[in-house]
């Protein structure tokens, strides 16, 4: 130790070692480990010189290092070592120290090879308080550190002794905290507090809270006992009723039974209203009488809630911006079913009460809605349980049966709950609206309750006839189209659709995702089998022809399967494919290209349709001959499809002569309207405008522009009314070569939501009326638009 000649003699610099968890009072004796070797460094430090050393409490305990003095408490106390016991062949060492003063951290000079620091020596106030008031408080600490030593079981006579001989009022504060136990926060405060009365005072108080925890964990303890001894002799009483039944030859053979499931049921800290009923079907089993069925049923029922997870959960990843991450590792795109599960995650983190949420994810086949469901589990760090509800008809399978049938198992909704072991897993309830109804009951009815934020924290399943919380549980389901979902269940439901994917979004996903999944599920390497963006956009155009990409990764993987079964036979080390070299591989292709020549012509019009697999171009053809006035549809036509071709027809009549259309037509002329691809189902009012448009063009013989699409539905008045699937038109239009495309002026705003890729390469031309859509895809007479 040396004094510092720059400042008063109150300051000292002493090796500092910092305390974890403990703290020493002036005037008391203490052994403690160290074992970090800066802080043993500090020790051989002070042994070399003074054996003076300044210890101090972190702030964090847990910490390995303190560097700086933000980590270290202001006031620690300055110690005296009386000895350094070194145990050979094991590093650290037990040191005993005598603290002699309370020192102030004033400043942390060094920090290598050991923590130096310059320390003020502090010294208690002057008490003011008259000995009357020390007296009062010594005795009281007295007698409540007795009463403290009488409930803990520990022989505190010595410190009792030294407290009814002691006046000083700050050294009975010390000499209590340094020997019961309190938390290392509550030590220190004991520690900074220089006022001798007030700090017995606060000794005085935190004895109290000590007290009163001593007093519950005996109430505890007593309540504990009396139970098992309930236990006790309920088991005796049993163990002699199975004696008197083995006497008499009544043994059932499942004598241990009840004990068993008494304990698991007392074991597994169930809610009360489980535990009472649990409780009463042991009962029932134990009054079961030899060979009976029932006990069966019981044994069933009791080990099916006993695997219930009624208080097992797991706890949430909080981190959106992990969560984030791990979902883009994942999926390509999908933005706003990411950003959908980032806020319900950064909502959880400022309101950890908040209530499980219910999402449904409407779109297309193979657009990856039930691989971001599984990638939600992942992300979120929650269990995961998958239930398939396509063609389920049976309201039983999700609310269960009674157990009193044969055979009887708790629904789907709870059997994933037990499979998942946890109470609030991600459920991903696939293919929601391939749910059905018959004579058994209607399943999605029986989803109403499960699927309702306000009504499931109290779900009852036939089988198990016991409440369930699944207000925890994060919901997802899945579906194609929400035509079939009953209202009443869509509306409990939070939809995010997914959209179909562009074709630039496709090459992204099999360039980053599909390729490298397959090659290394092939065993392959990038050096073996390398594709280039050219082949893959062939593959895309030419052999899938989809919304998502689950055709595309099919493809791909009968690439790396030849590629392996070439590798193995020796035809060659590597491949790299390039467009046009696919035919070898994948056969011819399997989609024509649907892209126009160019040439206008009479009669056949370029609708927009949309299908479960996408957008598709949708060719309208209408043919005129002289006749009696009949109108044939042909192309496996839907009733409102051929609802919109006679509301066209009727609007043409109406308005012959601003057509240029003869007004006798529907006497003397027949009208055909054929829909190519026969065998397709096709129906739907949007293709409206095409028919209107395919008829002036045959009956006024004016061509229609072949590079023209439009979509729309048709009224008798000629307003052109909104439609949906505009996104996937959209890419379909792009795809056959399609520069101008018409909408309904209603639709307008549904061009933000799509891709800006296909946004820009189109020239978007929106219709309120027919008459705009007339304009812009016919060639008449003085046109400049004509081919």
């Amino acid at each position: 130790m040396d004094t510092e000649t720059t400042t008063s003699s109150r300051y000292q610099i002493y090796p500092l070692v910092p305390l974890r968890g403990i703290s020493v009072f002036p005037g008391m004796r203490l052994i403690f480990d160290v074992e970090r070797p800066e802080a043993l460094a500090a020790v051989d430090a002070a042994m070399e010189a003074d054996q003076t050393v300044y210890l101090v409490a972190q702030r964090d305990a847990s910490a390995e290092t303190v560097t700086a003095a933000d980590g270290l408490y202001k006031i620690g106390t300055v110690c005296r070592i009386h000895q350094v016991l070194r145990v050979p062949d094991e590093e650290g060492a037990k040191v005993m120290v005598e603290g002699v003063k309370r020192g102030y951290l004033a400043k942390l000079l060094a920090a290598k090879p050991y923590l130096t620091a310059r320390v003020e020596t502090i010294q208690d106030e002057p008490n003011l308080r008259t000995a009357v008031k020390a007296e009062a408080l010594i005795r009281q600490c007295y007698g409540l550190l007795e009463k403290y030593a009488e409930n803990s079981g520990l022989d505190l006579a010595d410190i009792l002794r030294d407290i009814i001989h002691s006046s000083d009022a700050g050294y009975v504060a010390d000499l209590v905290t340094q020997n019961i136990y309190m938390r290392h926060e509550q030590k220190q405060l004991v520690l900074e507090e220089l006022r001798p009365m007030r700090r017995l005072a606060l000794v005085n108080r935190l004895i109290r809270w000590e007290l009163d925890i001593l007093d519950m964990e005996q109430s505890i303890h007593e309540e504990a006992a009396k139970r098992m001894k309930q236990v006790q002799r309920e088991m005796f009483l049993r163990e002699q009723l199975r004696t008197i039944q083995a006497e008499l030859g009544e043994d059932d053979g499942y004598g241990d039974d009840t004990d068993e499931y008494r304990t698991a049921v007392a074991n597994a800290h169930l809610p009360k209203e489980v535990e009472a009923k649990l409780y009463k079907e042991i009962g029932r089993l134990a009054k079961q009488p030899f060979g009976s069925a029932e006990s069966a049923v019981l044994r069933s029922y009791l080990d099916i809630c006993l695997e219930i997870p009624w208080q097992t959960e797991t706890e949430d990843n909080l981190d959106p911006a992990a969560v984030r991450k791990a979902l883009d590792e994942d999926h390509f795109g999908l933005e706003k079913i990411k950003d959908r599960v980032v806020e319900y995650v950064s909502v959880r983190k400022l309101a950890p009460d908040q209530k499980g949420s219910i999402l449904c994810l409407l779109g297309p086949p193979g657009t990856g809605k039930t691989s971001i469901a599984l990638s939600v589990a992942r992300a979120m760090g929650r269990k995961l349980c998958r239930i398939s509800l396509g063609g389920i008809h049976d309201e039983a399978e999700i609310r269960g049966h009674r157990k009193t049938y044969v055979g009887a198992m708790p629904g789907r909704i709870m059997a994933g709950i037990q499979q998942a072991g946890s109470r609030n897993p991600v459920m991903v309830l696939d293919e929601i609206d391939k749910l059905g109804s018959d004579y058994r009951g209607d399943p999605s009815a029986a989803l109403l309750e499960a699927l309702d934020p306000e009504q499931n924290s109290q779900f009852r399943d036939h089988f198990l006839e016991l409440p369930f919380d699944l207000s925890d549980v994060f919901f997802i389901t899945t579906a194609n189209s929400a035509d079939t979902i009953p209202p009443a269940l869509l509306d409990r439901m939070e939809v995010v659709e997914f959209p179909s994917y562009t074709d630039e979004e496709k090459l992204a996903i099999a360039r980053d995702h599909l390729l490298p999944k397959q090659r290394k599920k092939h065993g392959l390497n990038g050096n073996q089998l390398r594709i280039n963006d050219g082949a893959m956009r062939e593959i895309i155009a030419r052999y899938t022809r989809e919304s998502g990409v689950r055709r595309l990764e099919q493809q791909l993987a009968t690439v790396c399967r030849k590629t392996a079964a070439g590798i193995v036979a020796g035809q060659f080390k590597c491949r790299y494919l390039r467009a046009g070299g696919l035919e070898e591989i994948l056969g011819p292709a399997k989609y024509r290209d649907t892209r126009s020549e160019g040439t206008a012509a009479v009669g056949l019009v370029r609708g927009l349709a949309w299908t479960s697999v996408g957008g598709e171009i949708l060719d309208a053809e209408v043919g005129v001959m002289a006749g009696s006035g009949k109108l044939e549809l042909t192309g496996n036509l839907g009733d409102v499809m051929k609802e919109s071709a006679r509301a066209a027809l009727t609007y043409i009549r109406a308005h012959a002569g601003e057509l240029g259309v003869e007004p006798e037509f529907y006497k003397n002329r027949d009208i055909h309207i054929h829909f190519p691809e026969g065998a397709v189902p096709k129906d739907g009012p949007s293709a409206g405008v095409t028919i209107c448009t395919g008829l002036v063009s045959a009956l006024s013989g004016v061509p229609v522009r072949q590079d023209v699409a439009m979509t729309g539905e048709i009224t008798l008045l000629g307003r052109v009314l909104p439609i949906g699937g505009l996104r996937e038109k959209t890419m379909a239009a792009l795809r056959a070569g399609v520069h101008t495309v018409i909408i309904p002026a209603e639709n307008e705003p549904d061009l933000a939501d799509i891709d800006p890729a296909v946004r820009s390469a189109l020239n978007f031309i929106t219709a309120s009326r027919v008459e705009t859509v007339l304009d812009a895809a016919l060639c008449r007479e003085g046109s400049t638009d004509a081919i």
